[in-house]
């Protein structure tokens, strides 16, 4: 899903959030031909009557105010704000990107499509009530919704960003149809300061609601050994109809916003087994996003390259060099030197970063075991699993 105007999602040029990083993004897809190796799609802006399934008339009309006077804006439903000033066109950027996600949501669900991807979209901290975190309408969750509109029964929401996905949690809180799983950076050092262990879904949704909160300065090992302690036995325990995952850059070690450590390698090994869960455990539906991510040139373009690459059954070997025709867009657009491979050089005898299973034991001293353990033993029960 792509439409050249999800750029003018933009809230000035001091914001870390620079539209940049999405120009780039397509950019270095198109030099690697994954454009030709895809459909290349571009929907209409989500209408009112999809951004009321999950947002309040109130707010959406607050929205459409600032957007055609910023200067009006004051703070309220968090519009205004340092994380989400008031820009021209707001809302209509905004809406275009939801409208991006909602049709990739459509897509696969009717068979159109095996896998769809907006790596403009993953805006996963918007509320139904009001903005956040440099997030205006919540894309993930006005897809989710529009699956469920749609018939779906079982829909699994998996977020790596290093920030929590408080709001497709809070939207779903309390409907068991829908599973969210957020690995995230621990709220005690990180915005929004939600995402405990503890937080595991509402009186008619127990158990729905999943949350790893890792230790700051958690790295590859740690945060894939995480991900593969509680996402796969999850998703083979729901069996969900489509499996709509996030995939926040922010993670990254060079990510100047928090406080993990990373690599590019263990994002890619992440997106893979994103893309064969879909396949072992979704009939292959799947709808991948974009989100945080403000290392703008060397981080976010390739992170999500590979994303695309992988949903193209076309991934790009993270040994190959950077085409020279992206190094130089990089630098007239940006006047940065970009970098020369698809890799951090974190790949292990040429394979991904590598992890300890969680079947390989549990180390009481080590703080991301003492992580997942306390997300296992509150969720699992509650699942009928077993810790």
């Amino acid at each position: 899903m792509w439409d050249e105007a999800v750029t003018g999602y933009d809230f000035g040029p001091s914001h870390p959030m620079d539209p940049v990083r999405l120009a780039l993004t397509m950019g270095l897809v198109r030099a690697f031909g994954l454009d030709r190796e895809m459909e290349v799609r571009a929907a209409r802006p989500a209408g009112e009557s999809t951004l009321r399934l999950v947002h309040r008339e109130d707010y959406v009309a607050a929205v459409r105010a600032v957007s055609a006077d910023p200067g009006a804006a004051d703070g309220s439903y968090g519009l205004g704000t340092v994380d989400d000033p008031a820009f021209p066109g707001m809302h209509e950027a905004s809406a275009l990107i939801a409208g991006q996600s909602v049709a990739g949501a459509e897509a696969v669900w009717r068979g159109e499509a095996g896998h769809a991807v907006n790596f403009a979209g993953g805006l996963h901290h918007a509320m139904p009530g009001g903005a956040a975190g440099f997030c205006v309408y919540n894309d993930a969750s006005l897809a989710i919704a529009r699956l469920l509109e749609l018939g779906a029964e079982r829909v699994a929401y998996v977020d790596v960003d290093v920030h929590h996905g408080d709001g497709v949690q809070a939207a779903f809180w309390d409907d068991p149809r829908v599973l969210t799983i957020s690995l995230h950076e621990h709220p005690r050092t990180l915005f929004p300061q939600t995402g405990w262990p503890e937080e595991t879904g509402g009186p008619a949704a127990e158990g729905s609601a999943v949350n790893v909160a890792l230790p700051a300065g958690t790295g590859d090992e740690g945060w894939l050994r995480a991900f593969h302690a509680t996402v796969p036995e999850l998703l083979a325990d729901l069996r969900p109809q489509v499996l709509v995952t996030q995939h926040g850059a922010d993670t990254h070690f060079e990510d100047p916003l928090a406080h993990l450590a990373v690599s590019l390698d263990a994002q890619r090994a992440v997106q893979e087994a994103c893309h064969e869960l879909a396949h072992s455990c979704a009939d292959g539906r799947w709808l991948a996003l974009g989100g945080g991510g403000y290392a703008v040139v060397d981080v976010v373009p390739r992170s999500w390259t590979h994303l695309v690459a992988i949903a193209a059954h076309r991934p790009v070997d993270p040994h190959t060099p950077v085409p020279a025709s992206w190094r130089d867009e990089v630098y007239a657009r940006t006047r940065q030197l970009a970098p020369g491979r698809m890799t951090d050089g974190r790949m292990t005898d040429g394979r991904s970063p590598s992890w300890r299973d969680w079947d390989a034991g549990y180390d009481p001293a080590d703080r991301t075991d003492q992580a997942v353990l306390a997300t296992r033993r509150a969720v699992f029960p509650l699942r009928g699993m077993l810790t």
